[in-house]
């Protein structure tokens, strides 16, 4: 077994000092593998101060230094999802320069010794299982989770629209009316409705109030981006489209999010998803984009995927996410 490398030290997160060493990480991180995404120093800091029972930063986020240069991260969460498990997250970023250096081993096992010790405080009746997530530009962290055990479980596409012309709109469902929320009030019905719509869905979603006052402290959240489609005083359906400001800038675009697209049950299988996702791309190109994203699951119960290609979206990316059965505490 090779042995780590010297000078390499583990150190716990200080504060939000940390967040410019985070995003140097990232970015070079997403550079070097072709992940054309981006963040910022002010989203990570929005993430950093909302911590929630499953992930606080001060216990979850750790360090990578050699001889005190900051050389990659990593965090763990716990999330209790809708196949009824308590799945318990290993995530990290190396830095490209520091790669094959046994950086990204160092950060899974400081990950999973974490993981074993929070598991071993937890008393559920549900199955407790490790997993974690790979975007397949990523063979290196591929090699490396596949190597501690874990094993793909499920699927996903990033999906892209490469022009906004030739949309075509579909009747809004009848009975239903378009109308935006203008208060925190009506901010939490949107976000509370978006939950229970992807309580269908795989894996876990937080629906906690550190989640929701997360949601509104994104620096580019915008309810005037939002398509909402209401049954009386009901929300049917809605888009949340997002317009990342900076990480156009950064990598020299115009592009909105589809950050999240749902129907709740009652109304779905009436073509509102696809009125919905139509009206978000006028959107968008009314405020200047001139492409547009969104993730999917590429076994989605609702059959999302199709709604989307005909909508004019084809898949662009892959990612896995992956599971193992969780080890006792050691």
């Amino acid at each position: 077994m090779r042995t780590r490398l010297p000078g390499l030290v583990l150190r716990p997160y200080r504060g939000l000092s940390d967040a410019a060493e985070m995003f140097r990480i990232f970015t070079a991180a997403n550079e070097a593998d072709g992940v054309d995404e981006r963040t910022s120093e002010a989203g990570l800091v929005n993430w950093l101060t909302h911590p929630g029972k499953g992930f606080d930063p001060a216990h979850d986020l750790a360090f990578v230094e050699v001889d005190g240069e900051v050389v990659g991260y990593g965090w763990t969460l716990w999330v209790d999802t809708t196949d009824g498990l308590r799945e318990y997250v290993s995530r990290g970023h190396v830095h490209p320069a520091w790669r094959r250096q046994r950086v990204g081993t160092a950060i899974l096992e400081r990950n999973e010794a974490r993981m074993r010790g929070v598991a071993a405080g937890h008393d559920t009746h549900r199955t407790k299982v490790m997993g974690t997530f790979a975007p397949e530009r990523r063979p290196g962290a591929i090699a490396l989770v596949t190597s501690h055990g874990y094993q793909p479980v499920r699927f996903f596409f990033d999906m892209l629209r490469p022009t906004l012309d030739e949309v075509e709109v579909r009747p809004l469902t009848e009975g239903l009316a378009l109308r935006p929320v203008t208060d925190r009030p009506g901010y939490r019905r949107l976000f509370d409705a978006d939950a229970e719509a992807f309580m269908d869905h795989w894996g876990g979603f937080d629906a906690s109030d550190e989640a929701f006052e997360e949601f509104l402290g994104e620096p580019d959240f915008d309810p005037t981006l939002f398509v909402i489609a209401w049954d009386g005083d009901e929300i049917a359906g809605a888009v949340i489209n997002v317009i990342d400001r900076n990480e156009n800038e950064m990598l020299n675009r115009s592009r909105g999010l589809l950050a999240s697209v749902f129907v709740r049950r009652p109304w779905r299988r009436r073509g509102l998803a696809s009125a919905l996702v139509a009206r978000s791309l006028l959107l968008l190109r009314e405020r200047g984009m001139t492409s547009a994203w969104l993730g999917v699951d590429a076994d989605n119960p609702t059959g999302a995927l199709g709604v989307y290609e005909r909508a004019g979206f084809a898949v662009h990316s892959r990612a896995s996410a992956y599971r193992k059965p969780m080890e006792p505490d050691r």
